[in-house]
């Protein structure tokens, strides 16, 4: 149990000294890494924002449920009730009918004598939202389906577009997401292969000596994983600061404001960012390291 102590201890330490020993390699490879997951995280912070405003515009997407005229109180209490129920309602409010009149009034404007005095013709009516677009013909059934339902309106072509809208974007980001990673792991991977064949002759010696591949392979393993490790948290300090500034910037415009939508704060972000990029850093470190041994190993 010592000895396999001792053994490791050498590994890591043996993978910190080159990380010290080597600086020229070593910055080449925190720049590059830096640049890669740089890109990355833009992408990443710009998907995670998309996702987060269609799931806003999503939310207030709705129907509106109306009751048949002469329904009693209690009758309209119960249809709530059933509604609440159903599975995939997110949201149910109240509109008595005396409301919905005069909304629709207000929108007829100049033409509004045309209606008037027609409020007890108007019925109640409940807006409901959904916690997930891709129910909605699910719950428009369900709703039917219950006694003393005169009608349901909803813009199921804009809900059906919102859907088709936010999966290519889910699509689009996830496929550039792996494009990075998968740039960023060759790039790496040829950086440290730079390393290892100026090492090349120290490896053979290690060999010769009778050290195992596994011996051989894990400092640079452990230097791959320091250096991404460091890459990340480099870069997670640039994008925060940089993604404040722009996110300030944008929130005070008056576009933005007419949106009535939000964008997550770095502070929302901060315990995914933080994680992805450490196991970014880290499996890219692994990845690169693994790949550029393999040339001077037999695996």
């Amino acid at each position: 149990m010592t000895v396999r102590y001792n053994i490791m201890g050498y590994l890591i330490g043996e993978g910190f000294r080159n990380v010290l020993k080597n600086k020229k390699s070593t910055g080449a490879a925190l720049v590059i890494m830096c640049m890669s997951m740089f890109m990355f995280g833009l992408f990443f912070i710009l998907g995670e924002n998309i996702n987060y405003i269609m799931d806003q515009v999503e939310a207030e997407q709705g129907m509106q449920v109306f009751i048949e005229v002469g329904t009693s109180d209690a009758e309209v209490k119960e249809i709530e009730t059933k509604i609440r129920a159903i599975e995939g309602v997110n949201t149910i409010e109240f509109v008595p009918g005396e409301d919905g009149y005069n909304q629709y009034i207000s929108n007829l404007q100049e033409y509004s004598a045309i209606v008037e005095g027609l409020a007890q013709f108007m019925p109640d009516s409940y807006i409901v939202t959904l916690t997930n677009l891709e129910l909605n013909s699910s719950v428009q059934e369900q709703i039917k389906a219950i006694e003393k339902i005169d009608d349901i309106q909803s813009s199921n072509s804009t809900i059906s577009m919102l859907m088709n809208v936010t999966k290519g974007i889910r699509i689009v980001t996830l496929a550039i997401l792996a494009i990075l990673v998968i740039i960023s792991i060759f790039i790496i991977t040829n950086t440290i292969k730079l390393t290892v064949h100026a090492r090349r002759k120290e490896i053979s010696i290690m060999k010769y000596v009778g050290a195992t591949n596994g011996f051989i392979r894990w400092p640079f393993i452990v230097e791959g994983i320091i250096i991404g490790i460091i890459a990340a948290l480099i870069t997670i300090l640039i994008v925060g600061g940089l993604y404040n500034v722009a996110t300030n910037g944008i929130v005070q415009t008056d576009t933005f404001a007419k949106l009535n939508v939000k964008l997550y704060t770095f502070a929302d972000m901060f315990t995914l960012l933080i994680s992805t990029y450490v196991i970014l850093g880290a499996g890219i470190g692994i990845v690169g390291s693994s790949i550029s041994m393999r040339k001077y190993l037999e695996v």
